[in-house]
């Protein structure tokens, strides 16, 4: 049994710091995990890096602006639980920390043939499902992703699966035309994409990106919107063809079960399906770069900065 671990704890706005932290007695039914990797969650973690209040993270310890121990993207393997449990990869909401207990309850078996810096994903590719389940997209749909980070890159793939759908990742960013290419979707600048979509899902937590998404439907069309602004405020022009062309703006938040599945589905079932369209290796071009658990206090400064480009920094603790 572990007794200590190494965790990363925001100990201010702009400062992180490793601590130690001594683990709980396992109870029955608990699991003891070895952490192999985790994910930054670039765009929420570097939000709270930043002093901005993310979605509260579910073994988040602390309160923002800090100290507060936060993250949601751990894969590791178990080494005390139950018997089906034991020496298998699962994937945990839990922050970035060398080994933890939790119950058996909160891990997700990763399938063999996953490796463990794709598994890291399987939360973002959670939220995915959970919004494609809200937009209900159809076969044919003409569909723009507006922000080409790490929850539009994962839409953008799971709707290029669908069957005749024509979908476009919109970004700023030149350089996320061959992202976009490797998940087999189109690409445009925001003031080169075209319009007529039948829904736009909306991920650049920019009042600018919303604009443009709107600007960007058909008539009756639907923005999807996935981004958190935090205690950001927006501002829009909904003046136009906002009201006459008859535009909606629809919430989706992977912390609440999408009303079109969730009398038939629960979120272990969701998570579990995330973690098996994690097959797809095409979803390995989101995974830009890796550091040493101890290098990840400069690793979140720089992604916070802006030094550091990536769309998922994955974190390595030995042993895969």
């Amino acid at each position: 049994m572990l007794d200590d671990a190494q965790a990363f704890w925001l100990s201010a706005p702009g400062r992180g710091e490793i601590r130690t932290v001594t683990l709980p007695e396992p109870g029955r039914g608990d699991v003891v995990v070895r952490t192999l990797r985790s994910g930054v969650s670039r765009g929420t973690e570097t939000l709270a890096f930043r002093g901005g209040v993310p979605p509260r993270a579910p073994f988040q310890e602390g309160d923002f602006p800090g100290p507060v121990k936060y993250g949601y993207l751990s894969v590791g393997a178990v080494e005390e639980g139950p018997p089906d449990l034991r020496g298998r990869t699962v994937f945990c909401l839990y922050p970035h920390q060398t080994a933890y207990v939790v119950p058996a309850g909160a891990v997700t078996v990763v399938p063999d043939d996953v490796p463990p810096a794709r598994a890291v994903l399987a939360g973002t590719v959670e939220t995915a499902v959970n919004a494609l389940w809200d937009g209900a997209p159809l076969i044919g749909d003409r569909i723009a992703v507006v922000g080409a980070g790490m929850v539009g890159c994962c839409v953008a793939r799971l709707l290029a699966r669908f069957p005749a759908v024509e979908v476009t990742l919109v970004d700023v960013d030149p350089s996320r035309a061959a992202v976009a290419a490797a998940l087999g979707a189109g690409f445009a600048r925001p003031e080169d994409a075209a319009g007529g979509c039948d829904l736009v899902v909306h991920t650049s937590a920019t009042a600018a990106g919303l604009q443009r998404s709107l600007e960007l439907l058909a008539p009756e069309g639907t923005v999807l919107e996935l981004s958190w602004y935090g205690d950001a405020k927006v501002q829009l022009s909904l003046g136009g063809v906002f009201h006459t062309d008859r535009l909606r703006i629809r919430a989706s938040q992977v912390g609440t079960m999408a009303p079109a599945r969730g009398a038939r589905r629960t979120t272990a079932d969701r998570l579990a399906l995330a973690l098996e369209l994690l097959h797809d290796p095409a979803f390995d071009v989101l995974v830009t770069g890796e550091s040493r658990f101890d290098e990840l206090p400069d690793v979140m400064e720089r992604l916070a900065a802006g030094s550091l480009p990536a769309l998922c920094h994955t974190i390595t603790y030995g042993g895969e």
